[in-house]
This record gives structure tokens, sequence and C-alpha cells, in this order.
């Protein structure tokens, strides 16, 4: 008999705010406001993306601008966050860190103070709501201007007490270099900020070891590719880089054609901190919970090994100390718990 994935207490570091919408959220408010959206978010949901390719890319980023557009009113922002505040509590996730990019709803709500102030805003009443800890990773898009990232990152910068921990970089890495936002990071980490960014996820090792030399990364988002060099896996290791893994994305948009490729594994035995993430549940069709599910039925990982797993995500998090200490007590409990 084993233990029940969801009463393991664990935190979820990997999360973008317009893909962690419900899908059943997507398709009312779509219908509310007489929006059509097209098969792959509703007949053949979740969408078969395989964005290896410059055409599948644009097609995942074309789902998601049409995804992002329903949110279209103040009110629509709190629903998202509170719902997704509920579904991390019933995944079993006790602390989330989600990321926003506020420049793609400025035109929507007043500019990109206003925005973020608005998710600010919707991500505690979410989090006193769900009782959940939420804190906010702002993310630049390398697909914009590096001048827009150090906008972006000053702004955050003014927000750290309000629960703005990270810097981020997303979208796609095939389309600029990571030295680019190096003013960015540098702006970020000196007003306290960790840095987030996106690496070796469509590009290879390079990708990771650039978000490591170039932005002084805290953590890695996915970095799998890091797995293909043993020296930057080591590397890895030894400083204790967290990988943001997140198994079903990298399968839904063909970094690896199974789930049994993705190199969990291999990263975990070698060292290397491990945090699982759902990415974009709208757009892969699974959450928090189903990423514990794989580590357990697919790459073979015992109980005490899954409980690992929460302790990193939980040791690699920003949570504060007291809840760090909760949780991993909560970890702990899980796994000397009986089974009945």
């Amino acid at each position: 008999m084993q233990r029940p994935l969801h009463t393991l207490p664990k935190a979820h570091l990997h999360l973008h705010f317009t893909g962690s919408m419900r899908h059943s959220t997507l398709i009312e408010l779509a219908r509310g406001q007489g929006l059509h959206l097209p098969d792959a978010l509703e007949e053949d949901w979740p969408p078969q993306l395989h964005a290896t390719d410059e055409r599948g890319w644009f097609r995942f980023q074309r789902l998601y601008d049409i995804a992002r557009s329903v949110l279209t009113r103040q009110e629509h922002v709190y629903r998202l966050m509170r719902e997704t505040a509920e579904d991390e509590v019933a995944a079993g996730s006790r602390w989330l860190e989600i990321q926003v990019d506020p420049s793609g709803f400025a035109q929507r709500f007043g500019g990109l103070t206003a925005t973020l102030e608005l998710m600010l805003d919707a991500v505690k009443q979410a989090a006193e709501h769900a009782g959940i800890g939420i804190a906010v990773i702002v993310a630049a898009n390398r697909t914009r201007h590096p001048l827009d990232a150090n906008t972006l990152a000053r702004l955050a910068t003014q927000y750290t007490a309000a629960g703005v921990v990270g810097f981020g970089l997303s979208n796609d890495e095939r389309r600029s270099e990571a030295r680019d936002f190096e003013r960015a990071f540098r702006i970020a980490k000196r007003g306290g900020l960790l840095a987030m960014p996106h690496g070796g996820e469509l590009l290879g090792p390079r990708s990771v070891a650039q978000c490591v030399d170039d932005l002084g990364a805290d953590r890695v988002g996915h970095g799998v590719r890091a797995a293909e060099d043993p020296w930057l896996t080591q590397r890895l290791a030894d400083r204790q880089i967290c990988c943001e893994v997140c198994p079903t994305s990298n399968v839904g948009l063909g970094v690896v054609e199974r789930a049994s490729d993705v190199p969990l594994r291999r990263l975990f035995d070698a060292g290397v901190p491990i945090a699982l993430g759902a990415d974009d549940p709208l757009l892969f069709g699974s959450r928090l919970l189903r990423q514990y599910e794989l580590a357990r039925d697919v790459y073979g990982f015992s109980d005490a090994e899954v409980a690992e797993l929460a302790r990193q995500s939980v040791r690699s998090s920003t949570a504060p100390e007291s809840v760090r200490k909760e949780l991993l007590k909560g970890v702990d409990d899980w796994l000397t718990g009986s089974l009945e």
C-alpha cells in the first residue's frame, strides 16, 4: 500500500499565472464574453503542441495569448488566483511561487504598476482564502527587448515587501542569449530578489550554463538538458542550484517524446536539487500532483525518495524559515505515519 501523494506537504515553484487557469474557467469566461476558442482549447484539449520547431512554438504562444485574452476584468484575475490556490491545496502544496508578467496585461489594467499591484492583491486574497503561502516571481519575456526586462526588474524590486521574491526570464530561449538580460538580473539581485530564469528546455546544457554564469541563477526553470553534460550536472549539484523540472510540460512541448525520457532520476541521483512543477496546466492538462505521480509510477521513486523531492522543493523555496520547518516536519510525519 502506498502513501497518498496529495497529503504530502510540498512547495510548487514553477507555475505561470495565465497557465494556472482551470480549463473549465477558460471555457466559461470565453463563452460569457462571446469569444471563440480554437478546437485545441475545447474539443481537442489538451492541445498537442510539440514546440521544438518555430511553427510549433508559434502555435503554443498563440494558444497562450488566446487564453490570456479572456482575462478582461479585474474580477477575472481574482478568480483565477482563488481557484489556483484551491487547486494547489488539493494537491498538497502548502507554498506556491507563481510567475507573472504584468506587461501582458498592462494595457488592460492601467499600466505595469497598476497591473502588478492588482496581481499582488489577488495573490494576497487567494492565499488567505485557501490557507496557503503564495509569493510572486516577476518574469520578463526573452522575446522582447532587454530594456523592457530592465524596467520590469526595477518595478519588481519596489514590491519585495509585498510578496515579490524573484525575477525570472521565460518564453523561447532560442530567441536571445541569456547575457542580453544580465543588466536586468543585476538590478533584480541588487534589489534583493533571487534569479530564476528558464533554461535548458528547448536548448541544451549551454543554455543552463549561461543562466548560471551570466544571470547568477539561484534556480533554473526546467534545466533538464543539463543532464546531457556530466560536468554541468555536477556543478549544479555542488552549488545546490535547484532545477524546476516539469515532466508533463517537457512531453507536451516535444522536449522529450515520453515522460520516461525526462532525466529526472539522473539529476536526482547526481544530487541536483529538484522542485517538480506543472508549468502551464491549462495547456498541458495536468497539475502538480500528476508530476509526483510520475515520479513514483514512471521514474520508480520510493516513498522515501518522493519525500525527499518534497523536501527539496521546500528547501529551494523562498518560504520563511518558520514555514519551511513546519513543512519539513510535515514531510517527515507523512513518511513515518501509518499507511492506514
